[in-house]
């Protein structure tokens, strides 16, 4: 019976030896190379992740990038902790299983080849370093050409917020590759308030710099293109006594479409607004601030504005923007610790998802958007013609 008993653990073994042995031969990255959404390092939608800041020999078209700085806020803070709430969100999202049925591709399994680059590493301790560093950030970023697709074109990013401010850096690096930017600007606030809008006896250089002056110094810098920008959701109080916010974002150059108007058009009314004011040639910024929502949708961020847009309409209007020339896009003020049940983020990292499938389903940046001067010098001069950041007042 001990004969018996070891001469069947003795095939047991050999067995399990055996399996071992096939199971080496096979494919590790078949066995091993997928993740359930609960498990695996949180990149968003379980994208490869590199440092991208550090190993400019990456090759890829569209990359995810954090930018977890929220100091130049006015009321809550908390959005520097946005870009992590958006990867975790993410995590049912994957390329086996990433067909977006609205646009009828797998914006993961197409042509582009998309990356999560990690965060900017920003300080927030000065905000004066803060937007330098973030310069220093993008402009490394957009310094690199895309051999995946033969191009002279920077790959294109998505930005994972942070409080708003964070666009102004990101234009101003755009600018220097692509001339005047047209930007779609889903908000419920106008962000073009003159720094004087902000009264105090307290004043510095650096104090001008907020998530709600940042397109009104845009301006300023000559980033912006002329007449082609929109804001899209908008139902904030305004100073004063009347119109005068208004006027003053006339001048910076936007058209507004106010949230309510959904109820008389619907969400293909706004999107067709969008279209009516934003040129098809020109290169497109689309910038969503995570409160254009209601608060019901997204309670999690800094300036909560009731009456907003639900998550359903704002995935439409932004599946009605796919044919235009999108060079960059950002999702923003992401603030988890208002949230509960992680409704913002998810519905935040829905909206990435989007914005990348637009990308994707556009193909890569056609170089005739940009300004002739510009693409002239593109493929040979564009580190020694743009040195510099266009008239920056800061």
């Amino acid at each position: 019976m001990k004969l018996r008993n070891f001469g069947y653990s003795f095939l047991c073994a050999n067995w399990s030896f055996a399996s071992s042995v096939q199971h080496n031969d096979q494919d590790l990255e078949q066995m091993w190379g997928q993740d359930w959404p609960f498990s695996g390092i949180q990149t968003y939608a379980h994208l490869p992740h590199e440092r991208c800041l550090i190993d400019k020999s990456l090759d890829f078209d569209i990359g995810i990038i954090g930018m977890p700085f929220d100091t130049a806020v006015t009321f809550r803070p908390g959005a520097r902790f946005g870009p992590q709430a958006i990867r975790k969100a993410s995590q049912r999202q994957t390329s086996m299983r990433g067909f977006n049925f609205r646009a009828g591709i797998n914006p993961y399994q197409n042509w582009a080849k998309i990356m999560d680059c990690g965060d900017v590493p920003v300080t927030p301790m000065d905000n004066k370093l803060a937007l330098e560093m973030m310069d220093a950030a993008f402009e490394n970023l957009l310094d690199r050409n895309s051999t995946l697709q033969k191009s002279e074109m920077p790959p294109r990013f998505v930005t994972l917020g942070g409080d708003h401010s964070v666009i102004l850096p990101i234009l101003r690096q755009l600018y220097k590759v692509y001339g005047p930017i047209s930007v779609i600007h889903f908000d419920s606030h106008l962000d073009t308030w003159a720094p004087t809008k902000y009264p105090s006896y307290w004043h510095s250089d650096e104090s001008e710099f907020t998530h709600g002056s940042m397109l009104w110094l845009a301006k300023q810098e000559g980033l912006l293109s002329e007449d082609s920008n929109v804001h899209a959701g908008l139902r904030t109080r305004l100073s004063g006594t009347g119109w005068d916010d208004y006027e003053e974002d006339d001048d910076v150059g936007f058209h507004r479409i106010e949230c309510d108007e959904i109820l008389k058009i619907g969400a293909d009314g706004i999107a067709q607004k969008i279209l009516d004011v934003v040129a098809k040639d020109r290169p497109v910024y689309i910038s969503v601030d995570i409160d254009v929502l209601d608060p019901s949708a997204a309670p999690g961020t800094g300036t909560v504005e009731v009456g907003g847009m639900l998550t359903r309409e704002l995935i439409h209007i932004i599946r009605k923007l796919e044919d235009l020339p999108i060079v960059g896009a950002d999702v923003v003020e992401v603030s988890p610790a208002y949230d509960h049940a992680e409704i913002t983020s998810l519905a935040a990292s829905q909206i990435v998802y989007e914005l990348i499938t637009n990308m994707v389903k556009g193909g890569p940046v056609d170089p005739s958007i940009m300004p002739k001067k510009k693409l002239a010098g593109i493929a040979s001069a564009r580190e020694q013609i743009f040195l510099e950041p266009a008239h920056q007042t800061m």
